[in-house]
C-alpha cells in the first residue's frame, strides 16, 4: 500500500520550521496549545494589571485612612478644650450641677474617636502618638473624676479651681499632641505619595518591558499554530487530489496528536470504507447478473418446454388444431416477453401477459386441477416493472401449492396501488400452503442477508426472488409471504410505481 508524499511548497525558514515540528510534536491535541498559548498571553498580562490594581487599591486604603484620621483629629483639636474647659468652669462656678454636666459625654465622644483612628492607622508610629493622646485623656479623666470627688466631699472654691487648673493644663496637652499627630499624618501622606509614585514607575517599566515580549509571543504563538494547522491541511489537501485521480490507495501520514490527526485517521477510514463499498458494490452487480442468468434459465426450462411440446405435439395428433394454435402462440408470447431484447424493465402489461401466457400453457396441461385469475387496476397497466417479477411467484404457487392439493385449486394475480408512489403486486393459491416450521424457515431466510442466488426447489425460489427484487429496487422492498398449512399462501410484494433501476 502506497502513502501519499506531501510536499509543502511555500518557503519557511529552517530554524522556524524545526520550531513548529517541535511544538507540533508535543502530544497535546490543537485546541489545547490553542488555549495554552492564550492562557499564556492574558497570564502575562494579567499579572501587571493585577499589580497595578492592587497598589492602587493599597494606596486608596492608605490615603484614605490618613485622610479620615486627619479630619478626625482635626475635629478633636477644636472640640475637646474648649468644650472641656467651659463645662468644667460651669461646674466650678455653681452654674451647673457636677452630676447635670456633660463633661463624661464630652471625654467618651473623643476617646471613641481615638479609637476609630487607632483602628484605621495604616503605621506603628501613628499608632504610639494615637496612644499618647489616649492616655492624656485617662489624665484628664482622672482629673474630671477628682473634681467629682472634691464637690461630693464639700470642698472649698479655690481647692476646685487648683483641679480646674489641673484640667485645663491636661486639655491644652491633649490639643497639643493632637496637633502634632495631625503634623506627623500629613509628612505620613506625603512620604507615603512618593513611595507609591516610585511603586507605579516601577510596574510602568515593567509593564512596557513585558508588553513587547507577550506581543512577540502572541505573534510566534499565532504563526506556529497557524502552520500546525496549514500543513496537515495541506497534506489533505494533497492526498484527496490524488484520490480525485482514482487512487484509493493514498493515506494521510502525520506523527502529530490533534484535532487534524484525528481528522486524518477518519478520513483514513473513509477511504478503507469507500474501497469496501465498492467491492460490495462490484459484488452485488456479479449477484446481480447470476439473478438475471438464473431467472431466465428459469425461464428457459427444458422440462416446461420439454412438456409443453409434448402437449403440442398431443393436440396435434388429437387434430385439435385451435389448441395447438392457442398453445403456441401463449408459449411464443411468453418467450418473446421472458427475452424482450435483453431489457430488464417492461411496462406492467407485459408482465401481465408474460404471466397469462404461462399460466394458459399451464392452464392446457392441467385443465382439471388449475383455475387462475388475472385482477389489475386499469391505470397501472403502463407502470415500469422489473422483469420476471410475477412468473416466478405464479409458478411457485402452482408446483408447491396446486399441484400437491388432490382436488385442484385457483391461484389469483392482482395489482392494485398502495398508496401514492407505490404498487401490491399480490399471487394468492388455495392450495396445500406451508406447515408452520416450514413457513418459519422461509421467513427466516428472507429476512437474512443473501449474498449469492442460488436455484432451490422447484425452480428460481422464493428467496432468489426476493433478492432480486432488493437488488434493484432497494433494501426496503422484497417478498411478503403470509400461509396457512391446507389453506394455501399468500405472496404480495410493494414496489415503487414507475420506479427506474438504482444501478
Amino acid at each position: 500500500m502506497m502513502n501519499a508524499e506531501i510536499i509543502v511548497t511555500e518557503p519557511t525558514p529552517k530554524y522556524i520550521e524545526k520550531f513548529i515540528t517541535v511544538f507540533s510534536s508535543i502530544r497535546f491535541s490543537l485546541r489545547t496549545k490553542i488555549l495554552l498559548s492564550f492562557f499564556t498571553v492574558i497570564l502575562l498580562l494579567s499579572t501587571v494589571n493585577v499589580l497595578l490594581i492592587l497598589e492602587v487599591i493599597r494606596f486608596n486604603r492608605q490615603y484614605d485612612a490618613i485622610i479620615t484620621n486627619i479630619t478626625t483629629a482635626n475635629s478633636i483639636n477644636g472640640f475637646i478644650k474648649p468644650s472641656i474647659d467651659t463645662e468644667m468652669w460651669n461646674i466650678v462656678s455653681g452654674k451647673t450641677e457636677f452630676e447635670a454636666g456633660n463633661q463624661y459625654e464630652i471625654i467618651q465622644q473623643v476617646n471613641r474617636q481615638i479609637e476609630s483612628m487607632m483602628a484605621n492607622a495604616e503605621s506603628d508610629k501613628s499608632r504610639i502618638k494615637l496612644e499618647v493622646i489616649y492616655r492624656t485623656m485617662n489624665t484628664l479623666t482622672h482629673y474630671v473624676d477628682k473634681m467629682g470627688e472634691q464637690i461630693a466631699a464639700g470642698s472649698r472654691v479655690a481647692e476646685n479651681e487648683r483641679v480646674l487648673e489641673d484640667i485645663r493644663g491636661v486639655s491644652a496637652v491633649v490639643e497639643d499632641t493632637v496637633q502634632d499627630y495631625m503634623l506627623f499624618e500629613v509628612n505620613q501622606a506625603e512620604q507615603q505619595y512618593k513611595e507609591n509614585q516610585a511603586r507605579f514607575a516601577r510596574l510602568s517599566l515593567l509593564y512596557m518591558i513585558l508588553l513587547p515580549g507577550v506581543i512577540g509571543f502572541s505573534v510566534l504563538a499565532a504563526w506556529i499554530i497557524s502552520a500546525s494547522i496549514y500543513i496537515p491541511i495541506k497534506k489533505l489537501h494533497d492526498v484527496t487530489t490524488t484520490i480525485t485521480g482514482e487512487d484509493l490507495q493514498a493515506l494521510v501520514t502525520t506523527h502529530n496528536v490533534d484535532e487534524i490527526t484525528e481528522l486524518g485517521i477518519s478520513f483514513n477510514i473513509m477511504i478503507g470504507r469507500i474501497r469496501e463499498l465498492l467491492n460490495a458494490k462490484l459484488r452485488e452487480q456479479e449477484n446481480l447478473k447470476k439473478a438475471e442468468l438464473k431467472a431466465l434459465q428459469a425461464q428457459i426450462n427444458p422440462h416446461f418446454l420439454y412438456n409443453t411440446l409434448d402437449t403440442i405435439v398431443w393436440m396435434a395428433e388429437s387434430n385439435k388444431t385451435d389448441q395447438v394454435i392457442n398453445i403456441v402462440r401463449a408459449l411464443s408470447s411468453f418467450f418473446r416477453i421472458a427475452l424482450s431484447k435483453g431489457k430488464d424493465w417492461i411496462s406492467l402489461r407485459q408482465e401481465i401477459e408474460h404471466v397469462s401466457s404461462y399460466l394458459a400453457i399451464q392452464k392446457m396441461r392441467y385443465r382439471d386441477i388449475l383455475d387462475y385469475r388475472i385482477e389489475v387496476e386499469e391505470e397501472l397497466l403502463d407502470s415500469t416493472i422489473l422483469k420476471l417479477t410475477l412468473q416466478p411467484l405464479v409458478e411457485n404457487a402452482l408446483y408447491h401449492g396446486i399441484k400437491t392439493k388432490r382436488n385442484g385449486g385457483t391461484i389469483v394475480v392482482q395489482a392494485r396501488r398502495d398508496g401514492e408512489d407505490t404498487v401490491l403486486l399480490e399471487v394468492q393459491d388455495d392450495g396445500v400452503g406451508f406447515t408452520p416450521y416450514k413457513l418459519a424457515q422461509l421467513q427466516d431466510s428472507l429476512a437474512q442477508e443473501l449474498d449469492e442466488v442460488a436455484m432451490g426447489e422447484g425452480g428460481f425460489g422464493l428467496r432468489n426472488v426476493h433478492k432480486r427484487i432488493q437488488l434493484y429496487y432497494g433494501k426496503e422492498f422484497g417478498l411478503s409471504v403470509q400461509s396457512q398449512y391446507r389453506g394455501g399462501t399468500h405472496v404480495s410484494v410493494t414496489i415503487p410505481r414507475r420506479c427506474t433501476p438504482n444501478r
